[in-house]
């Protein structure tokens, strides 16, 4: 496996750097400790053809001025939180109401708009890129500092296993992804609507039209929510089911994940044969199919526009800590937050 470090110019006094990995199969993962954000994931399709398959900027500039979260890490909580209201032990701490009247993705400046420490090592079949920085008491509104850790491990498997760590001195909230947006054709060719997606998932959680989740959790059975066993995505595009209809014609709906996560979620594209496996330890993953983005932006000469890419945010559950019935993103004073999840490429057999 190789690595190649470059420079790419300072902000806040910190230096931006870029690290590509290339691991012994040849796919090719490109990052910045600029956000943690992965600007590229070159992997072959059925053919032996290498081609990029995640959304992306080639300029630190770009992503500060355009970019919609592509590639990047969300803290210190993922998704919406409803009226930026975070009630804690009796305080109830105001965070930003960037989004609809809610907070969303850790606010105006959250982790993806930051610059983290980072350093590199190697072991016989992988690299690990780690980041870190400390969080401090109430930056963003959120209460306590955090040492937090980002690892992105990139394997001779064609998998990329990233591992978020955090460590508050009093009790908060954390819940992070990673905000990739995935299109398996290559190189933009076409949009995600053919895409195949299979989720181990029985409910999904209903939005209001703010797209705050309202507590309600609705069995997927007989509806265009039912990926247990695969679905086109342009199905649930085209469906008038409402909340088809709410999240702008498509998907941006948390999907609760059963005990057993193994092979969790299958994306796959039968035109390019590419296929990603991803197993979690969280309890949700939030499926946004790209409805809101703009077309106002090119990205390395392809101008963005709706369904050009989609997330799946494995993750806690948004606004938790206005739902008690679901598992908490609460973390206690010294108690170590963890959560992984392997993104594995391939092709279909």
């Amino acid at each position: 496996m190789k690595i190649f470090q470059a420079f790419l110019g300072e902000l806040d006094g910190k230096r931006i750097m870029e690290y590509k990995v290339i691991n012994d199969a040849g796919m090719e993962v490109t990052c910045l400790n600029y956000g943690c954000t992965i600007t590229s994931i070159f992997v072959p399709d059925r053919y032996g053809k290498k081609e990029n398959v995640v959304l992306g900027f080639d300029s630190v500039a770009e992503y500060r001025e355009h970019s919609p979260y592509f590639g990047s890490v969300i803290g210190r909580h993922a998704g919406r939180i409803k009226d930026g209201s975070l009630p804690i032990d009796g305080v109830t701490y105001r965070l930003a109401r960037n989004n609809l009247g809610n907070h969303l993705h850790g606010g105006i400046k959250g982790f993806d708009k930051v610059v983290w420490d980072v350093s590199v090592s190697e072991a016989a079949d992988s690299i690990s890129i780690r980041y870190s920085r400390s969080s401090g008491h109430l930056e963003e509104g959120y209460p306590g500092e955090v040492d937090l850790k980002v690892i992105y491990t990139i394997t001779n498997g064609n998998e990329i296993i990233l591992t978020y760590e955090g460590e508050s001195d009093r009790r908060t909230i954390l819940n992070l992804t990673n905000h990739t947006y995935f299109n398996l054709s290559g190189d933009l060719k076409n949009t995600i609507k053919s895409h195949r997606l299979t989720v181990n998932s029985d409910q999904f959680l209903e939005l209001d039209e703010s797209l705050m989740p309202t507590g309600q959790a609705v069995d997927v059975e007989g509806t265009v929510f039912d990926f247990r066993k695969g679905r086109v995505i342009d199905e649930g595009i085209i469906s008038q089911h409402p909340q088809n209809l709410l999240a702008g014609n498509g998907y941006d709906h948390p999907f609760l994940l059963r005990e057993s996560n193994f092979a969790a979620i299958v994306l796959e594209d039968d035109e390019s044969g590419r296929r990603l496996t991803i197993e979690t330890n969280q309890p949700a993953v939030i499926l946004y199919t790209g409805n809101q983005l703009e077309d106002d932006f090119y990205m390395r000469g392809k101008q963005s526009g709706k369904y050009l890419g989609l997330c799946l945010e494995t993750q806690g559950i948004p606004d938790a800590i206005h739902h008690p019935q679901f598992p908490a993103t609460l973390v206690d004073k010294g108690e170590r937050y963890t959560s992984v999840t392997k993104w594995r490429f391939g092709t279909i057999d």
